[in-house]
């Protein structure tokens, strides 16, 4: 500081003046840090798992009307759903969350139109990736009224999602009736699962495959339609689906005709050491899976994961009326499942229409 020649440095008052201000600013600083002590702001939970449980969504049943045979598959950040369509198409829809699925658009990934022998009543697509690569079956025939032509069909994707492209691979069993085809993988093995007449009983089959669209060697039967709640309407094992979880192979079929309302799921577990084998297959004595909560004729389903991996989710179709059948009336549905102490899948029971519940971990 400098001062004028001749003249004395005042400060007194101006001094006293600043001093109360600096007071009075203390003051007001010391206000607020009591304040922010006594409201800190809002932090993120010491726990991600409760802090992620607090953000979750939620969702309700259906997910899509007119969704018989649904698939469902989560790969690299988003979903991908197929389902029935009855004509020469397979559709596709995808979003990054499932409630995104209720509204997402439909996408033709294929069309037979024109195709003589599998131009018709496309039914139960799937879509696995084996070997690092997207192949698609889903079953079709030669007509859109009589059913006897109906068989699996193999596509094979050019590109990295369930989006596709595709190209034809084949047909697996070109000389006999077929439908609702699966695979399996067990230690280093490819199998081909579907459902094919037994005498009067529609059963699973399987074979070994040289490759996704290639059957070889002989076909074994593993579970044909014998208890009363596998025979109402008709004797009837269908559409296997492969859940493998802790070392074990378990396999739902669905039981019984879907025309009533006594649709429902059956279990199979391999046991043995050879797939091919009858006896290496025990069959759980009682459905596992069945109406419930206005859902009838809950069935022909599908298994896939929370984004996170942490869940275990179900999709499968189901009618909301005892009267409804295997037409359009049937809606795409999904649930969260566990596991018993025993180590078997405890699907519960099915969620009623409109009642909400948590969305899939991680989404």
């Amino acid at each position: 500081m400098t001062t004028t020649p001749g003249r004395s440095l005042h400060i007194g008052p101006i001094t006293r003046g600043r001093a109360v201000i600096a007071l009075a600013l203390a003051a007001a600083l010391l206000a607020f840090g009591l304040v922010a002590a006594a409201n800190p702001p809002a932090l993120a939970a010491e726990d991600p798992a409760e802090d992620a449980a607090a953000q979750q969504a939620e969702l309700a049943n259906p997910i899509r009307e007119n969704g018989a045979d649904p698939w469902i598959e989560y790969w690299d950040g988003k979903y991908y759903m197929s389902t029935t369509t009855w004509d020469s198409t397979v559709i596709m829809r995808s979003a990054t969350t499932l409630a995104g699925l209720q509204t997402a658009s439909d996408t033709v990934v294929w069309d037979d139109a024109n195709t003589p022998n599998r131009c018709c009543s496309h039914w139960a697509p799937e879509f696995h990736r084996i070997d690092g690569t997207w192949y698609l079956m889903y079953t079709s025939g030669n007509s859109q009224t009589n059913l006897d032509g109906q068989r699996l069909h193999v596509l094979r994707s050019t590109g990295d999602t369930p989006m596709g492209p595709y190209e034809f691979m084949g047909t697996p069993l070109p000389n006999q009736w077929n439908i609702d085809g699966t695979y399996l993988e067990t230690d280093g093995g490819l199998y081909l699962m579907w459902s094919e007449w037994v005498g009067a009983d529609q059963s699973i089959r399987i074979a070994a495959m040289s490759n996704p669209w290639t059957v070889t060697g002989t076909h074994a039967t593993i579970s044909r339609p014998s208890a009363a709640w596998e025979t109402a309407g008709a004797r009837v094992n269908e559409a296997p689906a492969v859940l493998e979880h802790d070392g074990r192979t378990f396999v739902t079929f669905s039981a019984s005709s879907c025309n009533t309302p006594d649709y429902k799921l059956g279990l199979l577990e391999l046991t043995g050491a050879d797939p091919l084998s009858t006896a290496a297959w025990t069959k759980t004595p009682e459905p596992v899976f069945q109406a419930a909560n206005g859902v009838y004729g809950p069935g022909h389903n599908g298994f896939f994961t929370s984004p996170d991996g942490t869940e275990h989710w179900l999709v499968y179709h189901g009618n909301t009326s005892s009267s409804q059948g295997c037409g359009n009336t049937r809606q795409t549905r999904v649930q969260e499942f566990t596991f018993n102490e025993d180590g078997t899948p405890d699907f519960g029971s099915p969620i009623a229409n409109g009642e909400p519940f948590p969305a899939p971990s991680g989404e």
